[in-house]
């Protein structure tokens, strides 16, 4: 009962400071005031291209003497631009961020726009003849104009930001152990100025007010609050809502190895957070391995040669046997053999365990360090080039790997665990992936390793298997981060 009574004498102490009263639609119209134009130019630049578009499709199209002839070429830009801008503030495509950059949205919607221009033209006058060469030359006019403006401004747009221009003023409240990735996260996405930090004590009870009267004098509409500042004050979003501030919650590190997180309303307007499967699983599962069976058999066949060639250069060079095999753990954590050409001595897993105090990761999870003296002189060459990886060609074609996912780790690795670490083992590991196209060896943090897996199991595709095999050839050639 104290609490309440505090809670509310707070907010009877700054009466007038919501978004009805005068002083509060003065400082909203200095933080929406790029909104707005961003939404004015838009619409512009789409009447402008609308109206081009249809004039071009009137003059090339078959004249007739319909209701949409050119004689009444006027007339009929009302109804053409009402449902189009009607049906693109409709699908959200005015909306900040990346629905105005959305082109298969915007090519739907002017399909749909297209779909109704006949159906109002038949309803309007059902037996006169319709020019349909005018609405297929307006249909096509109107998806190239409008993409390439969209495209024109988006660049420009762009640029202009690179500058510090025509940025939304924001602000960052975090803890100290989360602000710089939280600022990171709004720095990257490179179209908000953060005019102010603060420590999330600026949402206590006894400071609150203050913080809102500084949001408002510094303009700001938009305010980033870390989820570990946020999670015990939820309460306090209705207090942004009613001073018409836009609040963003941003998970930091750990929080965010949740994907495909959406918001749904369920029944009485229960709001409700849905997290559908990310992880490759069921047909997308299958697909992955088809494509991985025959891309490894063909490769086999092509690379023969290399794999003979390389295999009397590793039995020349040392003594012991052309192949290493080594325990790896793989998908749910189940151990595996994984097959590697033998670059180091026979007895190099003993002289690792004298070598621990040398490894260059900052949190010891992986074992690397450069000049590793158990890498025999064929062993650097094959490593540069990552040729000692070829016969894990095989473990993909037994099923135990894939061509592309998390890379399998050692037990040793996988001991030092931390329990969010294990959400990689719910796929099958690959031959190569995201860590090995970002700096492979150059990275040297672990959780950097499981935000770049995450990533590829959240976003995956075939296009992305395949491109991230292209981005390995690449990396490969130009020796990057391996040793």
């Amino acid at each position: 009962m104290t609490y309440l009574k505090s809670t509310v004498s707070s907010h009877e102490a700054v009466p007038g400071r919501d978004i009805r009263g005068i002083s509060g639609i003065a400082n909203l119209r200095r933080g929406v005031f790029l909104s707005w134009t961003r939404q004015l130019v838009l619409i512009s630049a789409d009447v402008i291209l609308l109206s081009l578009a249809w004039v071009l499709a009137q003059s090339l199209g078959t004249p007739t003497e319909s209701f949409w002839s050119a004689k009444a070429v006027g007339t009929t830009l009302l109804p053409v631009l009402g449902i189009n801008l009607s049906i693109f503030t409709a699908r959200r495509l005015y909306c900040a961020g990346k629905p105005r950059r959305d082109y298969l949205s915007i090519i739907k919607a002017l399909s749909l726009s297209i779909v109704l221009l006949l159906l109002v033209s038949y309803i309007y006058s059902p037996n006169q003849f319709v020019s349909r060469s005018q609405f297929l030359f307006f249909w096509g006019f109107s998806i190239l104009f409008v993409c390439a403006g969209r495209f024109i401004i988006d660049q420009v747009t762009h640029r202009l930001r690179l500058q510090g221009l025509i940025r939304h003023p924001a602000m960052v409240i975090a803890d100290s152990s989360d602000r710089e990735q939280a600022t990171k996260v709004v720095n990257d996405e490179q179209c908000y100025r953060i005019s102010s930090v603060m420590d999330a004590r600026a949402l206590d009870l006894n400071r609150r007010e203050r913080t809102f009267e500084q949001i408002q004098r510094l303009g700001i509409s938009e305010v980033f609050v870390a989820w570990g500042a946020i999670r015990n004050r939820m309460y306090v979003g209705q207090r942004f809502q009613a001073l018409g501030i836009t609040l963003h919650v941003v998970p930091v590190e750990q929080d965010g190895v949740f994907g495909g997180a959406n918001l749904r309303t369920m029944s009485d307007q229960v709001p409700c957070v849905t997290f559908t499967p990310t992880v490759i699983a069921g047909v997308d599962f299958w697909f992955k391995r088809i494509f991985d069976i025959t891309f490894a058999l063909l490769f086999v066949i092509l690379a023969s040669p290399i794999y003979l060639a390389l295999a009397i250069a590793i039995r020349l060079d040392s003594a012991g046997p052309i192949f290493y095999k080594q325990t790896r753990i793989g998908l749910h954590g189940e151990p595996f053999k994984v097959w590697k050409f033998r670059s180091m001595v026979q007895n190099a897993d003993q002289l690792q365990a004298q070598l621990e105090d040398e490894n260059q990761t900052k949190d010891g999870v992986l074992f690397k360090i450069k000049a590793d003296p158990r890498i025999t002189r064929v062993g650097q060459f094959i490593r540069r080039y990552s040729l000692d990886e070829l016969p894990q060609i095989f473990n993909v074609l037994l099923g135990e790997m894939s061509l592309v996912g998390p890379r399998p780790l050692p037990l040793r690795d996988v001991e030092k665990f931390q329990e969010r670490y294990f959400i990689r083992q719910d796929v099958l590991p690959g031959i190569t992936g995201m860590w090995q196209v970002s700096g492979r060896s150059d990275i040297d943090n672990f959780d950097d390793v499981l935000k770049l897996d995450l990533h590829y199991i959240q976003n995956w595709s075939i296009c992305l298997d395949i491109n991230i095999l292209f981005r390995t050839f690449a990396a490969v050639l130009k020796k990057s981060g391996a040793y």
